[in-house]
């Protein structure tokens, strides 16, 4: 069994109002860099650098690949040091490798610049994982659904800005992308070094080892089925777009509307919703509804090709409503869920887990929904519809599954028979 320990996040640390803050505004600061960096970073990989597209979409393989392996040993070190020396040393080398963008000029160096982006990513979002349950106190799931809600408004400021920049299209326009975004890496490594306390390491059990989350198959199940239901977020970014382009006669700008309201109903719904879901139990449910939600918006998305062209827009908007609801339920289960079963001691590691399972979805989603929802069409909206539901509806049992192995805070050890004749009767639930 997996046990909590014992001891709580908070003892003999500040109350977490101000930690929370200020990780609120590092993150806000971070993530506002970097709407501006990607919604250029193509244009001036191809257009300034003159790198050909595939060789830069080979060269980011690469390095999303390569990046998922610092997931779980960054975790470990910030169980161990402690997840504020871990992250800050990782935006801090974002910073570096984000200003390094601005001297590439080649394909070797953009790839190897790339890897390390990647590699103190995800470092920084183990280690981020377990700073926020640590400063989120007794509620991490809820303060992460806040704080989620700040990280997208920072990132819908990002890439407003970032369209003034693409609109000069010149390579000093690009540049201050760039340096912005790493200069917003520093001010978040800065702040947190001001704002958030030095949180020592919680005490380990003997048992604990450094691949303990790869032995909790319950925790392991639950990564799977959160990042098969990450599917979700390309289908309004990736999916929905082309959809809109090829396959109907909306106006153009029906692209840039469902964004928006994707933006918008995340902003204005995580934090409400995300503080009512807060238990793994409760998260379960969450990710069930979630799943549900999308089962509606699937095939909503699909009539847009079958409607007159100045209906298409409505319903694409409609849809994408329906679909950002799902969205905002399904973070919230997955915060619930990774927070919830993860012992304190080792939050390092699970987040470092959960982290490097959503980005491989996230690494597998263009692949999967341009070929089989695309090549099928109306049906492959059916289909993933039903697939959404479907890993939805896994949640509950999964969630349950994996309470029944948590042994509650203080909760003794199963009783050894005194004869071995005498065995326990379980106990009953």
């Amino acid at each position: 069994m997996i046990a909590k320990s014992a001891g709580p996040r908070t003892a003999g640390l500040p109350a977490p109002d101000g930690p929370q803050r200020a990780l609120i505004v590092a993150s806000f600061v971070s993530r506002v860099g970097n709407g501006l960096f990607n919604t250029a970073s193509v244009l001036y990989f191809t257009l300034v650098v003159h790198l050909p597209a595939a060789r830069v979409g080979v060269g980011l393989t690469i390095a999303g690949l390569v990046g998922l392996l610092a997931g779980v040993p960054a975790g470990n070190l910030a169980d161990r040091y402690g997840p504020r020396t871990v992250w800050m040393t990782a935006v801090m080398v974002q910073a570096a490798t984000m200003a390094g963008f601005v001297l590439i000029h080649d394909w070797v160096t953009f790839t190897l610049i790339a890897t390390l982006d990647r590699l103190a990513a995800t470092a920084g979002g183990a280690a981020g994982g377990a700073l926020v349950a640590r400063a989120g106190g007794e509620r991490p799931a809820a303060f992460r659904a806040k704080l989620r809600t700040f990280v997208n408004l920072g990132v819908v400021l990002g890439t407003v800005g970032a369209a003034f920049a693409v609109s000069a299209d010149t390579r000093a326009a690009y540049t201050v992308l760039i340096l912005a975004n790493a200069a917003s890496f520093a001010c978040a490594g800065l702040i947190a070094l001001g704002g958030v306390p030095n949180y020592p390491p919680l005490p380990r059990p003997e048992e604990h080892h450094r691949w303990a989350v790869l032995s909790d198959r319950p925790f392991v199940s639950f990564v799977a089925l959160y990042s098969a239901m990450g599917l979700q977020y390309q289908t309004v970014s990736l999916l929905l777009p082309i959809w809109l382009s090829a396959h109907t006669d909306a106006p153009r700008w029906t692209v840039a509307a469902v964004y928006a309201v994707n933006s918008g109903v995340c902003v204005l719904l995580q934090s409400r919703i995300g503080s009512g879901v807060e238990t793994p139990r409760q998260g379960g449910r969450a990710f069930r509804l979630a799943g549900l939600l999308f089962l509606v918006s699937c095939p909503l998305m699909a009539l847009t090709a079958d409607v007159p062209p100045w209906v298409a827009p409505a319903l694409a908007v409609l849809a994408v409503v329906v679909h950002s609801l799902g969205e905002v339920w399904e973070s919230s289960g997955g915060y619930a869920l990774a927070f919830g079963l993860a012992p304190d001691h080792a939050q390092g590691q699970y987040q470092g887990l959960f982290g490097v399972g959503f980005d491989a979805g996230q690494a597998l989603a263009p692949m999967v929904l341009t070929t089989a929802v695309l090549g099928l069409g109306h049906a492959g909206w059916l289909l993933l519809g039903v697939f959404f539901a479907a890993v939805g509806a896994a949640g509950p049992p999964v969630a349950a599954w994996a309470e029944r192995t948590r042994r509650p805070p203080h909760a003794p050890a199963p009783a050894t028979p005194a004869h071995p004749d005498e065995t326990p009767v379980p106990d009953t639930v």
